[in-house]
């Protein structure tokens, strides 16, 4: 890729940088997931900046109501699509690096085609549901993740997935295990957040790619910054790893693209009852029980006692017919199921009790009735 030495003199010019951290920028593949209010800010430095190629991903497009801090955009964009807007002027910024855009939504179906792809991604969305995804992708394909969120008036950092001081990799869940109630979620439309805040948050976002990028500076692995825009207090909380979060990360590709998300981060999970392999067989020996296998068709091992097969896909559909008082459900290793009960405990409250298999029907396997 040829260069245009004019357009970078500055970053020739610092020291710790110069041509070698330049180089590095233009050889980097970094995926923005989100063209709103954070990414924005991040696209614009980093092609500014000279990142080698760029992916944005978003579905979206350009409303009224966006244009307050989504500086990309104008009036005259009111209706198109975000990415072929942003990218039309990306590339007017700097003709040099390669845009590449994605106008569809992420799911879990096509996350990780996407991700792969690219060295590391931005998280530039506003929803939990994105959030826990992009996570859970991007630690089953060891890609760095740049965490962004904003909220009123303050906003906050974080980089996951990156080797620190330890040899431990922390993600998004070691900072928020699970997605919180339903409730608990605040509505930005309704609550606001100041124009000029994510601009503030999607520049640190871009100073950290440039910085892992090109290995300047100390990132925020380990640690989530927040910052006040009416105060300009910033502080930082140390992340560990003190509890476990494997088990809510899916195992692989294929139970990556079998988790479906917009129900994890719609429906509570808290309160369910856990059974392990003992009291599972001694609750469907005992009670008049429905057994509820929410796995695809086809997944084995195949359950050797009496159920029915009602895939999590189309749980919804299928409630109107679940006439027993208690429901146990279980999957291959438990976080279908655990998903599965908190959509029926949403749904039937404490009409029914309702419990599930943890860790799934693999914890069977050394168990017999």
């Amino acid at each position: 890729m040829t260069t245009d030495n004019e357009r970078y003199a500055c970053h020739y010019s610092l020291r710790d940088f110069g041509v070698e951290g330049q180089q590095k920028l233009l050889e980097a593949r970094v995926l923005v997931i989100g063209a709103g209010g954070l990414g924005c800010p991040v696209l614009q430095y980093l092609a500014a900046a000279g990142t080698g190629t760029l992916g944005i991903i978003d579905h979206d497009t350009v409303s009224l109501s966006n244009l307050q801090r989504q500086t990309l955009y104008t009036t005259d964009d009111i209706g198109f699509l975000k990415v072929e807007c942003a990218a039309e002027r990306l590339r007017k910024l700097n003709p040099e690096i390669s845009i590449i855009t994605y106008p569809v939504e992420l799911t879990s179906g096509n996350a990780w085609e996407m991700i792969a792809g690219y060295d590391m991604v931005v998280d530039c969305t506003d929803n939990f549901s994105s959030r826990y995804l992009i996570n859970d992708a991007c630690v089953l394909l060891d890609k760095p993740l740049i965490f962004g969120a904003v909220y009123r008036y303050e906003g906050q950092v974080a980089v996951f997935n990156v080797t620190g001081d330890s040899s431990s990799k922390l993600n998004y869940r070691h900072l928020f295990p699970e997605p919180p109630a339903p409730d608990e979620i605040p509505d930005c439309n309704e609550a606001g957040v100041l124009g000029v805040l994510p601009g503030m948050i999607g520049m640190m976002q871009a100073t950290e790619v440039i910085k892992l990028i090109t290995g300047i500076g100390k990132v925020l692995r380990g640690k989530l910054m927040t910052f006040s825009m009416l105060t300009y207090d910033s502080f930082t909380v140390d992340i560990t790893d003190e509890k476990p979060v494997s088990h809510l990360i899916p195992e692989d590709r294929q139970e990556l693209e079998k988790t479906y998300y917009s129900l994890i981060c719609s429906f509570s999970t808290h309160g369910i009852e856990e059974l392990d392999p003992a009291e599972f067989y001694k609750r469907i020996s005992e009670e008049k029980s429905l057994i509820i296998d929410v796995r695809e068709e086809g997944e084995s091992p195949a359950a050797d006692f009496p159920h029915q097969s009602v895939p999590l896909s189309r749980l919804t559909e299928s409630l109107s017919k679940f006439n027993q008082e208690n429901i146990i459900l279980f999957c291959q290793s438990g976080k279908r199921s655990l998903k599965a009960a908190g959509i029926l405990m949403h749904h039937f409250g404490t009409e029914k009790k309702i419990s599930h298999l943890r860790n799934g029907i693999k914890a069977l396997q050394n168990i017999s009735l």
